[in-house]
């Protein structure tokens, strides 16, 4: 069956509106559905001569391409600090400027000292932390079986699901980090998705690290003995 340049122009507008709805994010989806609504324009105004439908396709398009134009100039004016920008690439890589920048807003970013306890074992975890400068140890059942340092996340096992912590975490020295409230976070993530997505990626990859570090350690103190 041969298609028409009118059918074919329905036809890509409806595939577009698909890859619209599957789009991973919203940029992206407004594009297409951008691309979608000036498909059908063209089809009116060259082919089928319904006005109507290209009032309608214009009104759409008109207002994706305004809605791109402002994520546009707001990706523009966005502006992250070095420490920021590390802390992005850990947490939420891969989202918009103007995303990780509300993000970032969420919390604010302290000095510590020495003795600073972030986290206690058997405890709710108030905050999620990312410690951009300085080192911690992490005490379980009294003993070290740990340590963080610059660019680790810290409380991220459970500062979503509000469960208790596995560990106590208490800084070594001077550190600057960023800190973000439980109580804040967990309903900002709930109503963003993309946020969502990106924050369980970083989480999901700080713990695959620490994993990494602590069969490192274990292995560069001879293996862990068995008890007979």
């Amino acid at each position: 069956m041969t298609m028409t340049p009118e059918s074919l122009l329905l036809h890509l507008g409806y595939a577009l509106l698909v890859a619209a709805v599957l789009a991973g994010q919203l940029s992206t989806l407004r594009l297409l559905v951008a691309l979608a609504a000036l498909a059908w324009l063209v089809r009116a105004l060259a082919w089928t001569g319904d006005y109507a439908v290209a009032v309608w396709a214009g009104l759409l398009l008109g207002l994706s391409a305004a809605l791109i134009g402002r994520n546009f100039y707001e990706q523009r004016n966005v502006r992250f600090s070095p420490e920021e920008k590390r802390m992005l690439d850990s947490l939420v890589a891969g989202v918009s400027q103007s995303r990780a920048r509300h993000l970032i807003d969420q919390g604010m970013w302290l000095t510590g000292k020495a003795g600073d306890v972030l986290t206690r074992e058997g405890e709710p975890v108030e905050h999620l932390y990312f410690l951009e400068e300085g080192d911690a140890r992490v005490m379980s059942g009294g003993r070290q079986v740990g340590s963080c340092h610059s660019g680790d996340l810290i409380g991220e096992l459970s500062v979503l699901t509000g469960e208790t912590a596995s560990a106590t975490v208490i800084l070594e020295g001077p550190a600057r980090f960023w800190c973000a409230s439980a109580a804040n976070l967990r309903p900002y993530v709930d109503a963003h998705d993309d946020i969502r997505r990106a924050i369980e990626h970083g989480f999901a990859a700080a713990l695959k690290a620490k994993l990494r570090a602590s069969n490192r350690a274990i292995a560069e103190s001879g293996g862990v003995s068995e008890a007979r």
